[in-house]
């Protein structure tokens, strides 16, 4: 039987204790605390796989790897997204750059630059491997995230 696909509605962001106790402390620290793993240590900066990369919190669904390209910065990186992201501003760097955060968590994932490739749409969402869990397309199914196989096909 499948699972049904997964859905933001009754969606509630665990509390804090409960993060910290089924997440990692690199996990906890990039998607609670707005941290950053160190360039090509993440699980899936050089990922070629296909399937689909989810919130590590709260499961909904981000990325395709139809979508992910080597941009050469060592974090896995994306043209576009499968969902609408939040994003805001951050000045942590004494220059403003455009944080980007999952709808249903909030999650921290990383940021979006407007220096990706040009043909097509010139975005580059540069993403903590340790805000993602990644679902091959072969799981897609079995995790629940069944719709999401039309987009390698």
């Amino acid at each position: 039987m499948t699972k049904p696909t997964w859905k933001s509605e009754g969606y509630t962001k665990p509390a804090d204790t409960d993060l910290k106790a089924s997440l990692s402390t690199e996990q906890y620290q990039v998607t609670q605390h707005e941290g950053t793993e160190r360039a090509f240590t993440g699980e899936y900066w050089d990922t070629t796989e296909d399937g689909i990369y989810v919130d590590v919190v709260s499961g909904e669904p981000l990325f395709s790897s139809r979508d992910k390209y080597d941009a050469g910065c060592g974090w896995p990186s994306f043209t576009r997204p499968i969902a609408q992201l939040n994003e805001k501003t951050d000045y942590k760097l004494m220059y403003p750059r455009t944080e980007v955060r999952s709808q249903a968590a909030d999650s921290h994932l990383g940021h979006v630059f407007p220096d990706g490739p040009q043909e097509q749409g010139g975005l580059r969402y540069c993403i903590n491997s340790a805000a993602l869990r990644f679902i091959p397309v072969g799981q897609l199914e079995a995790e629940g995230y069944g719709d999401y196989r039309q987009l390698f096909e």
